[in-house]
């Protein structure tokens, strides 16, 4: 049974769902008023792995991602580029993805939008004012956090400190500030706005997923991921809003990802070390190399980002692949071996152990290149049957699952490469060498790396 560290109680739990064999999980999409750095890209991998991890343990997933998509950065950048709320948008919302599909990371079930459920809010700004969480000021709806004695059970900020009637209009505030917060914007000249029940304005940040996760998961529901950084105030008032609105236990089990340094610093535009993953393919680097460089730490311990971290990250991938491939290519006859299947068996399940252990990715990424290491001592030895090394290429396709490093060709592109060789091939025989060089260097030029082997000749994509 998996186990992962609960924010809210602060221990490592065993989990278990609501409801047997269902996990209802909503996981803090990104704010679009810029592209996702790689920093961000971090947490969405945490959540990609956490993700694989629950659907290979054969529970029916329901994952909801928000896309923010109104909030006091966009306003700010739709001010300053002269562009509407959707026009400023969207470029950011695609590059997500983008990023998203280049590190393999599964789309959730659900991305709704913000602005798409305006409706939503206002029903649930309704709700809390029917209970006494809310007060207006100037158009402006509060929450008065007084109201819900709980407020810090997830932060631990002191509600006893807080001063009455101090309150914050500002999406974002400093660290353990903690004052009522707004629900509902009144309208303001230049900004977007919506005519509702509650009056003309927009919606703070924070009610935003409250309305999402409570609509498409319930009042009450498995799990909430996370940056550390949105522990307060975001998260602690999404509890406020959810539990003062429906009178239950608004989530079981909050999981938060540490954030990711470069060379040390934070990450910082001001600093010139605002890397987005583009930026880095630029550099050379190989989204999947990335991938694994962000799966070699916990995703509670803090990553620091580095050209060394990144070269070590591609080098340690390639032994992988390279040992997939290599395992292909084993030709020799022979029954299946036992004490090979055993051994399969026993890697599998440390796998799966590890990632059962508040998805202690490193040590389960440890137990695939020890058998990559034992696999390679055979290969070099020739002590392998075609049947023992697809049992073994299999067994790294299925810790692929959640690792998804492996190399995916485009469908027929495996075909024509095939094509491409065997014609070098032909071309050598009747020594037509200006052919030959001519198709080994089209080849290169697309990726892919050609070996003369006493086997014949072998391909793979750099």
């Amino acid at each position: 049974m998996p186990k992962f560290y609960n924010t809210l109680s602060r221990r490592l739990e065993e989990f278990r769902p609501r409801v047997e064999g269902r996990v209802g999980m909503y996981t803090c999409g990104p704010t679009v008023y810029d592209y996702a750095h790689v920093g961000n890209l971090r947490y969405f991998v945490f959540v990609d792995v956490l993700r694989r991890t629950l659907l290979r343990r054969g529970y029916r997933l329901t994952h909801v991602m928000n896309l923010t998509d109104v909030e006091d950065k966009i306003i700010a950048g739709m001010a300053r580029t002269g562009k509407d709320l959707s026009s400023y948008t969207q470029p950011y919302i695609d590059a997500f993805f983008s990023s998203l599909a280049d590190l393999r990371i599964q789309r959730a079930e659900v991305t709704p939008t913000a602005t798409g459920h305006i409706e939503e809010i206002v029903a649930l700004v309704e709700a809390l004012a029917e209970r006494g969480h809310t007060y207006e000021r100037d158009g402006s709806i509060y929450y008065r956090i007084q109201t819900f004695r709980e407020y810090g059970k997830l932060s631990g900020v002191n509600l006893d400190e807080v001063k009455v009637g101090d309150r914050v209009d500002l999406d974002e505030y400093e660290k353990e500030d903690a004052r009522d917060f707004v629900l509902w914007k009144a309208a303001k000249e230049g900004e977007p706005f919506w005519e509702t029940r509650i009056g003309r304005g927009r919606p703070g940040w924070h009610i935003e997923c409250s309305a999402m996760a409570m609509k498409y998961l319930g009042p009450h529901f498995d799990i909430h991921c996370g940056g550390e950084d949105l522990i307060f105030p975001h998260h602690e008032n999404e509890i406020a809003q959810s539990e003062g609105a429906s009178g239950q236990p608004f989530v079981n089990y909050w999981l938060h990802a540490r954030h990711l340094l470069v060379n040390g610093q934070k990450m910082s535009k001001k600093l010139g070390n605002f890397y987005t993953l583009p930026d880095l393919v630029a550099q050379g680097h190989a989204p999947l190399a990335i991938r694994l460089f962000f799966l070699r730490s916990h995703y509670r311990d803090p990553l620091n980002l580095s050209e060394e971290a990144l070269v070590g990250a591609a080098e340690a991938r390639e032994r992988i692949v390279s040992c997939h491939r290599r395992l292909a290519e084993v030709v020799g006859d022979g029954e299946p071996s036992k004490p090979i299947a055993e051994e399969i068996a026993a890697d599998l399940g440390r796998f799966d152990a590890c990632l059962d252990n508040d998805l202690d990715t490193p040590n389960a990424i440890a137990v695939v290149f020890e058998m990559v290491r034992r696999t390679n001592q055979r290969l070099a030895a020739g002590e392998l049957s075609r049947a023992d090394a697809m049992a073994l290429r299999a067994l790294l396709e299925n810790v692929d699952g959640v690792l998804a490093i492996l190399p995916e060709a485009p469908a027929g592109a495996d075909a024509e490469i095939e094509r491409l060789v065997a014609e070098r091939q032909a071309a050598r025989k009747r020594k037509d060498f200006a052919t030959a060089d001519r198709i080994r260097d089209q080849l290169a030029a697309e990726g892919i790396v050609l070996e003369d082997t006493p086997q014949g000749v072998r391909w793979y994509r750099r």
